[in-house]
């Protein structure tokens, strides 16, 4: 792997907003180990100052990774400091706040996407623009409605919901942030259209993300369902299974991989993962601890109605990885659980 041809060479800044994040701080980890030098946004660098203590101390301690702060990234200029002399710009913060007021979360998740892309335009520096978005921008996966998502396929059912009229009640935190991701990719996208930058842009559409956390703030994000399951709370899952259950070490990968690799251009790649239900995590979790009480089945064995085209993805898995296609479910779940067994022990 040492040998691939680069978009831009080792020791080039990368930029990974929401770097104490989940997912931005596997990206993170995955450029650093590769040689390349991180700036990491977050809201409150004291919060997170975990990062330079001790995550990734030794980078930091040779001025390899550095953090920023970003209090709102909705703000116009908000990244302007942050971008000067990066490369690449790894886009994967985003409001979790699962808010059921569409006002209150699309706005701000689409401007956070328009205010980078508006600094990284000013930024001659800036060779590559990577955003995170989901399978949730493209589709509900669904056991009942078969679809095929390609470039062109949007998740409007979404928006529907999100918009419809008040009251905004709990209920409607999902939609609002799956309309969310639709919105802000396809101002993403429109940006790109009109605007021309002097960059790449690609995108990165996870699954439902599972896997390991790399730090126990993690573990108590929106985004960690792991813990709902391990917590015996499975009423929240019930309406996010079936799944395409990706890992985490999969989609930082490909976020390495959409930024390095010459190849890939104006892509939308769904990393979907494994297709699967949280009656089969439930399974995984009794043989590893069978001593742990665990909740019952409870989503009738069903799996998604969704295909897509993986060509691309699987074969920059191989080339960028050495994988043969995806992490297999019972390894992610593995290496997620061990970490909650060691923070959260329980007979």
């Amino acid at each position: 792997m040492s040998s691939l041809e680069t978009t831009v060479p080792k020791g080039s800044w990368v930029l990974v907003t929401g770097v104490n994040g989940w997912v931005g701080s596997h990206v993170a980890q995955q450029f650093l180990e590769r040689g390349y030098k991180v700036r990491g946004t977050v809201r409150d660098p004291v919060k997170s100052s975990w990062l330079v203590d001790s995550l990734f101390k030794s980078h930091a301690d040779r001025g390899d990774f550095e953090l920023v702060r970003v209090t709102d990234m909705a703000e116009d200029h908000a990244f302007d400091v942050a971008v000067k002399g990066v490369s690449i710009i790894e886009h994967v913060a985003s409001v979790l706040s699962f808010d059921p007021d569409p006002n209150k979360v699309i706005p701000t998740t689409v401007k956070g996407v328009e205010s980078l892309l508006q600094s990284a335009l000013k930024e001659p520096s800036v060779k590559e623009f990577v955003y995170t978005s989901s399978i949730l921008a493209a589709t509900m996966p669904s056991p009942s409605r078969p679809t095929h998502v390609d470039r062109n396929t949007w998740n409007e059912t979404a928006m529907e919901l999100a918009w419809a009229p008040p009251p905004y009640d709990p209920s409607r935190g999902s939609p609002v942030y799956m309309a969310s991701k639709v919105a802000a990719e396809k101002a993403f996208w429109a940006f790109v259209v009109e605007r021309k930058p002097h960059f790449t842009a690609n995108v990165v559409s996870p699954g439902l993300i599972l896997g390991e956390p790399l730090n126990r703030s993690q573990s108590d994000s929106p985004a960690w369902l792991l813990k709902s399951l391990y917590d015996g709370k499975t009423g929240s899952l019930t309406r996010l299974s079936p799944f395409t259950g990706v890992d985490v070490k999969d989609v930082a990968l490909l976020h390495v991989a959409a930024a390095l690799d010459p190849e890939v251009k104006d892509a939308r790649l769904q990393a979907w993962g494994n297709y699967g239900n949280w009656d089969q995590v439930l399974a995984i979790a009794r043989k590893l601890y069978p001593n742990l009480k665990w909740a019952g089945d409870f989503t009738g064995g069903a799996t998604p109605s969704l295909t897509t085209d993986e060509t691309q993805v699987i074969a920059l898995l191989k080339k960028w990885g050495n994988q043969d296609g995806w992490r297999p479910l019972e390894v992610t779940i593995s290496e997620g659980l061990k970490s909650l067994v060691a923070w959260y022990p329980r007979e």
